[in-house]
C-alpha cells in the first residue's frame, strides 16, 4: 500500500502539521514546569521534591495509556481516537491552571499524561504511513523538531512565564493551541483502509489492569520511597513486592494471551530490542538533566526561573541546527555511527557538568548544554528511524507505543533516582564535611570571627554568633548539595559511554528497502 493511497488528495506537509502540533504540546508540558517547581512548591505549600511529582506522574500515566493506543485506535478509530486525546489533554490542562492544591494539579496532570500519552505513537505512525519509504527520515526528522526541541524550549518558556505571569499560564497556553490542533487533525487526517477494516476485538483488560499496577506501584516506591527510607518501610517492600509480582503477570499475560494490548514479539526485531534499550538510556539522560539543572541554578546559584529557562537554551539550538542536518544525512550515512556519536556527545556533556562548582560563571553553561543538544540531534532521529526501519506497517503502531512507553518510563524513573540519589548523597557529603569543622580549624575560627565582627555591628553578640553559625552551615549545605550534583551528572555520563558498544548491535537499514519489502 502506497502512502498516497491513505491521503490520495492531501500534502502530506499538511498531515505532518496536523500531527506534530498536539505532539510538540504534549512533550513540551513534559518539561515546561521544570524550571517552576520551586514556585509550584510555594504556591500550593509543598516541598521541592513532592512538586517533583507534578513531572513525573504526568509521564507515568502517559506511559500507561502509550501500550493500548493502537487498540484503541482500531476499536474507535485512529482519527476519532487522536482527536478524543487532544480534547481530554486541553481540558485537563484547564483544571491543572486552576488546581487549588497540589493534589489536585496531580491528579489534573494524570489526567493530562492520559490524554496526551497515544498522540506520540499515533503521530509517528501517521506520519511513517503519509509519507513514501524514500521520504521517512524527512518526515522523522520533522516530527523529531517537535519531539526534541520541545523539550529544551520548554525550560525558556516555563521560566518566562512564570516570573512575568505565573506558573499557571504553562497551563493554560495549551487550550488556544490545543483547539487549533483538533481543527487541523480534523481536517488533514483520516484513518488508512487497513483501520478502517480492523476488527479489534475485546481489549485485555486484566493485562491493562497488570501494567496499570505494576507502573503505579513503581512510581509510587520512587517517589515516596526516599522520604520512607527505602525498604526500612513495610509499605515500601510490599508495593515492591506487588510491582514485580504484576510485571511478571502483565508480561506472561501478553505472551500468552489471545487479545495482548500490546505484543511484545515486536522484541524479536533486534534492531526494535536494541533501538529501545538505547532510547531508554537516552531518555534517562534528556529528562535527568531538564530536571537537575534548574534545581540546581535557582537553589544553589541563585538563578531566576527565566534565567535557568535561558541558561539551557543552548541546548535547543544544538539541536535545531543538527536535527535538519540528520535529516539529510539519514539515507546517506550508517545511522549506527551516528548514535554512536551522539550517546558520546550525550556523556560528554553530563561530564562537563560534572566539572562545576559554586563558582561557575554563566558562559560554562554554554558548551556542555549545546554539545548536549547536539547529541541529541545525532542520536535520536536515526535510533527512531532504525528502530521501527525492519517492521512491517502493521506493526508501527502497536511498536511505536512500546517505544514511547519506554522512553517516557525510563524519563520518570531517571528522574525520580536522580532527585533521590542527589537528596543523599548530599547527606552523606554533609557528613563527610562536617567532620573538617572542628574548633581547631584554623579556617573555621577565622571565617568565625569575620562573619560575627561583622555582624556584630548591626546587632548584639549573642545573635551575632548564632548568625554566622548559620551562615557557616549554610555554606557547608551549599557544598554538600553542590557535590552530590556533580556526582548525578557523572553517572549520566558513565552510563552514555557504556551502552555506545549496542549501537553496533543494529542492523543498518536502507530506507527504500526494508520499509516497501514490509
Amino acid at each position: 500500500m502506497k502512502a498516497n493511497d491513505i491521503h490520495p488528495h492531501i500534502n502530506p506537509w499538511f498531515i505532518a502539521l496536523a500531527v506534530i502540533l498536539p505532539t510538540f504540546l504534549e512533550v513540551l508540558d513534559s518539561t515546561v514546569v521544570s524550571v517552576s517547581l520551586s514556585h509550584i512548591a510555594g504556591n500550593l505549600s509543598a516541598t521541592t521534591t513532592e512538586a517533583t511529582w507534578v513531572q513525573t506522574s504526568y509521564l507515568i500515566s502517559n506511559a500507561v495509556v502509550l501500550p493500548a493506543a493502537a487498540w484503541f485506535a482500531s476499536f474507535f478509530g485512529r482519527k476519532r481516537f487522536l482527536l478524543a486525546c487532544i480534547a481530554i489533554f486541553t481540558l485537563a490542562s484547564c483544571v491543572c491552571g486552576a488546581a487549588p492544591s497540589l493534589g489536585v494539579l496531580i491528579v489534573a496532570r494524570v489526567l493530562q499524561g492520559a490524554g496526551g500519552g497515544a498522540l506520540q505513537p499515533l503521530s509517528q505512525a501517521i506520519l511513517l504511513e503519509s509519507f513514501p519509504p524514500e521520504k521517512h527520515g524527512v518526515a522523522m526528522a520533522a516530527w523529531g523538531l517537535g519531539v526534541l526541541i520541545a523539550p529544551v524550549l520548554g525550560p525558556v518558556l516555563g521560566g518566562w512565564v512564570t516570573d512575568d505571569y505565573s506558573w499557571r499560564w504553562l497551563f493554560y497556553m495549551n487550550i488556544p493551541l490545543g483547539l487549533l490542533a483538533i481543527w487541523l487533525c480534523n481536517r488533514f487526517v483520516f484513518d488508512p483502509p487497513y483501520i478502517r477494516a480492523a476488527k479489534p476485538g475485546r481489549i485485555d483488560g486484566i493485562g491493562f489492569g497488570l501494567m496499570a499496577l505494576w507502573l503505579g506501584t513503581l512510581q509510587i516506591i520512587l517517589d515516596k520511597g526516599q522520604d520512607a527510607d527505602w525498604f526500612e518501610a513495610a509499605w515500601v517492600r510490599w508495593f515492591s513486592v506487588m510491582s514485580v509480582v504484576a510485571f511478571i503477570g502483565f508480561v506472561f499475560r501478553q505472551l500468552s494471551g489471545s487479545h495482548p494490548i500490546t505484543d511484545l514479539r515486536v522484541f524479536k526485531d533486534r534492531n526494535f530490542a536494541v533501538g529501545t534499550v538505547l532510547i531508554s538510556i537516552a531518555a534517562v539522560v534528556i529528562y535527568g538533566p531538564l530536571t537537575l539543572l534548574p534545581l540546581f541554578l535557582q537553589t544553589l546559584a541563585g538563578y531566576s526561573a527565566l534565567d535557568s529557562g535561558l541558561a539551557q537554551l543552548w541546548r535547543g539550538i544544538g539541536s535545531f541546527i543538527t536535527v535538519p542536518i540528520v535529516g539529510m544525512l539519514i539515507n546517506q550515512v550508517d545511522n549506527r555511527k551516528l548514535i554512536a556519536g551522539g550517546l558520546f556527545l550525550l556523556g560528554f556533556s553530563s561530564w562537563g557538568y560534572g566539572g562545576f562548582n559554586l563558582q561557575f560563571a554563566r558562559e560554562d553553561l554554554i558548551w556542555p548544554t549545546f554539545v548536549q543538544g547536539v547529541g541529541l540531534g545525532m542520536c535520536m532521529i536515526p535510533l527512531m528511524t532504525i528502530a521501527m526501519g525492519m517492521l512491517k506497517k502493521e506493526q508501527m503502531g502497536n511498536a511505536a507505543g512500546i517505544f514511547s512507553l519506554a522512553r517516557n518510563l525510563a524519563g520518570s524513573i531517571g528522574i525520580s533516582l536522580l532527585v533521590a540519589m542527589e537528596t543523599r548523597a548530599a547527606q552523606r557529603h554533609q557528613a563527610e564535611l562536617v567532620a573538617h569543622l572542628t574548633p581547631f580549624d584554623t579556617a573555621l575560627q577565622q571565617a568565625q570571627q569575620g562573619l560575627h565582627a561583622t555582624l556584630s555591628v548591626q546587632m548584639g553578640p549573642m545573635q551575632a554568633g548564632d548568625l554566622a553559625n548559620g551562615a557557616i552551615y549554610g555554606e557547608l549545605s551549599r557544598q554538600s548539595h553542590m557535590l552530590s550534583y556533580i556526582d548525578d551528572f557523572r553517572w549520566l555520563a558513565v552510563i552514555c559511554f557504556l551502552v555506545i558498544p549496542l549501537a553496533v548491535l543494529l542492523k543498518r537499514v536502507v530506507a527504500m528497502e526494508p520499509v516497501a519489502a514490509h
